[in-house]
């Protein structure tokens, strides 16, 4: 009789945890949001927020308007067809570097696992942006998040 009491107090015990494990799960869930300030962090960080939160009209905000700039569709497209795909990556937004009108962010990529016995592996890389209208809007991204045709000038046969 005590040891059924014992073993019930064991499962109760189990239960309330994972009970407890899944409320902080859900009520926790980090809420990312938009920053507002005007710097080449900031746009460097909304864009990669906008890109992972599929919000591909924003994002494409942040491009800039230079020669060969992708049209929308075309930059949406490349995010659809899987020629930019940031399923398996993740990126920290680093410290800003502003020459003029001219920045670049360090960006650290860090890319999971494609096995359960191995670890991931970061990579470094670095944004660049240019000062446009007084907003900082991009010109280069890693690949992750960004297509190599992108303000590349058309191959003429």
């Amino acid at each position: 009789m005590k040891q059924d009491r014992f073993l019930t107090g064991i499962l109760i015990g189990i239960g309330t945890l994972i009970l407890l494990a899944l409320v902080l799960f859900f009520t926790r869930q980090d809420k990312k949001e938009y920053l507002v300030e005007k710097s080449p962090y900031a746009a460097t960080y909304n864009y990669v927020l906008a890109v992972t939160k599929e919000d591909y009209k924003t994002a494409y905000t942040y491009l800039a308007d230079k020669d060969n700039k992708p049209t929308y569709d075309q930059f949406r497209q490349s995010f659809f067809s899987g020629n930019v795909s940031t399923n398996n990556v993740g990126v920290n937004v680093g410290a800003s570097e502003v020459n003029g009108d001219d920045a670049f962010v360090e960006l650290t990529l860090v890319y999971s696992s494609s096995d359960p016995f191995s670890g991931g592996y970061n990579n470094t890389d670095r944004a660049q942006l240019v000062k446009q209208n007084g907003e900082w809007k991009l010109i280069y991204m890693p690949y992750n998040f960004w297509a190599y045709d992108w303000y590349q000038e058309p191959i003429k046969p």
